[in-house]
């Protein structure tokens, strides 16, 4: 018989932030599969956690995943994480998911911390009906048409961005949007967490006098 693989949700920040199924997962399985071994191994230290790990990233996922289905194949238990929160969710895990399915390997989701969840949750946006996008493009024009459709849309839009791009994201949105009400949530759940509801001139102005660090869910 394969064995099974379990999508396991790890803390976003707080690493206090993790349920006892997942951790009790993560001692039990043969195989820990990681974003990057480097930043897992904090956690795995924190929880006394021996289980061994191998890398699985964007660059090396095609190779990964006939590894990982081989092991599986071979009746191994394996545990994908990212580096935070629910694995498959704007990172490589949707690979080896997709292809655990295609080949009758059972998946098994250990549910946790999602940084978009938390920040929606926070916001003061409309929750029944919202469109996740992630990171858009980092093509100017691009992104601009992408969020001239969520506009269009008119769900709640919660994006993903990063402190070196965060002002030219809203900048895009106060040209397509106009100066609408936000909420930036940064660093959720760690010790410089930050929740801004504002105006997006207000957030150009306070980003752009004081250099944005961390990284970013935007809520419009």
């Amino acid at each position: 018989m394969p064995g099974t693989l379990y999508i396991v949700s790890t803390p976003i920040g707080n690493l206090e932030d993790i349920t006892l199924r997942a951790i009790d997962t993560l001692k039990k399985v043969d195989l820990i599969a990681a974003e990057d071994t480097r930043h897992t191994k904090i956690l795995l230290d924190r929880y006394d956690i021996k289980t061994p790990t191998t890398s699985y990233f964007e660059y090396n996922k095609v190779r990964k995943t006939e590894y990982l289905l081989k092991a599986l194949g071979d009746g191994k238990s394996v545990a994908l994480v990212s580096d935070a929160g629910t694995p498959g969710i704007s990172d490589p895990g949707y690979k080896i998911i997709r292809a655990c399915i295609d080949n009758n390997v059972a998946v098994v989701p250990i549910p946790g911390a999602s940084a978009l969840l938390t920040a929606l949750s926070i916001s003061g946006k409309p929750t029944d009906k919202f469109a996740f996008e992630g990171f858009l493009s980092n093509k100017s024009a691009r992104r601009r048409r992408q969020l001239q459709k969520l506009r269009d849309e008119g769900r709640t839009a919660v994006l993903y961005e990063s402190p070196h791009r965060i002002l030219k994201l809203l900048e895009d949105i106060l040209e397509i949007y106009g100066d609408v009400d936000l909420a930036l949530v940064r660093e959720a759940t760690k010790k410089f967490e930050e929740v801004r509801r504002e105006k997006v001139t207000a957030s150009i102005a306070h980003f752009s006098a004081k250099k944005p660090q961390g990284e970013f869910t935007v809520i419009i």
